[in-house]
């Protein structure tokens, strides 16, 4: 299934794309795609579903976060190993972690606010995993039984205050509407291996990156393995795994960063694309 949110940003609804492309109204079935919605039972019961039987959404509503009511939102770093030779960093011996504030989160489509005064915000096309159900001290064996699907995450990176404004990544990286998600969630059923899958994105058309998950460091199952060691995860929560090579402060021998008005396009196999036009700060 592809599972998806919209309307008015703060007002989504739940929806279900249907086979032939067209979004669904599933508010009569469930409030939100969140919480138990993302449970093994809860995407059951949605499959037991006619998609027919649902009223159809007209228009061109605006499409929302793909997860409603996301309680974390969890970034590796420098898993992809050609990125983290641009970045002229060693590659990790365990994954870098993160956290992208939640307030970050926006719309597939929806602005990306270049920060006042910024000169390096920069762009990451990367494979989104959302958990579905509890899980604590799991192992890799079974990781992959407790996530719920994929999205698309644009984790969008202000440099500057990333690397050369002191502390943790986490400044640089949870400015509002720097983790574009979605357009949808599509369940893990339909992701046959999500090593497999192919990334890229453009930058007012030129092609900056194209990448395949198998070229991860760490795996997807590896990953929520690993961070269930280190806190519980919970339905609804977000993991971010890391962007193949072609960001822009990889950029030889000058660096390229975002400016506003220019448009982002993105996309991975099987999850769809996202398309952002980068603004400045009001």
């Amino acid at each position: 299934m592809k599972l998806l949110r919209y309307g008015p940003r703060g007002q989504e609804k739940p929806g279900l794309l249907d086979s032939q492309g067209a979004i669904r109204d599933l508010s009569g079935i469930v409030p939100d795609i969140a919480d138990a919605v993302l449970s093994d039972a809860g995407l059951a019961r949605l499959r037991e579903v006619d998609p027919a039987a649902l009223p159809a959404v007209g228009g061109n509503p605006r499409i929302g976060p793909c997860v409603g009511r996301i309680g974390k939102l969890i970034g590796i770093g420098l898993n992809y190993a050609d990125h983290a030779a641009e970045a002229g960093m060693p590659i990790p011996k365990e994954p870098v972690v993160f956290c992208k504030w939640t307030s970050a989160v926006c719309g597939p489509n929806d602005d990306v606010i270049i920060p006042r005064g910024s000169t390096k915000t920069d762009w990451e096309v990367e494979l989104g995993v959302v958990i579905g159900r509890a899980c604590k001290d799991i192992d890799e064996a079974r990781a992959l039984d407790y996530v719920a699907g994929y999205c698309i995450v644009n984790d969008v990176s202000e440099r500057e205050w990333q690397l050369e404004r002191g502390g943790q990544w986490d400044k640089g990286k949870g400015f509002d509407t720097f983790a574009p998600l979605g357009p949808w969630l599509v369940t893990r059923d339909e992701i046959a291996d999500p090593q497999q899958l192919d990334l890229w994105l453009e930058v007012d058309d030129r092609r900056y990156q194209s990448g395949n998950t198998r070229t991860m460091i760490f795996g997807v199952a590896q990953l929520v393995a690993y961070l269930s060691r280190c806190m519980t995860l919970y339905p609804g929560d977000v993991i971010t795994t890391g962007t193949p090579p072609g960001v822009g402060m990889g950029v030889k021998p000058t660096p390229i960063y975002l400016r506003p008005g220019q448009t982002m396009r993105l996309g991975v196999t099987g999850l769809g694309e996202q398309l952002q036009r980068a603004c400045p700060a009001d």
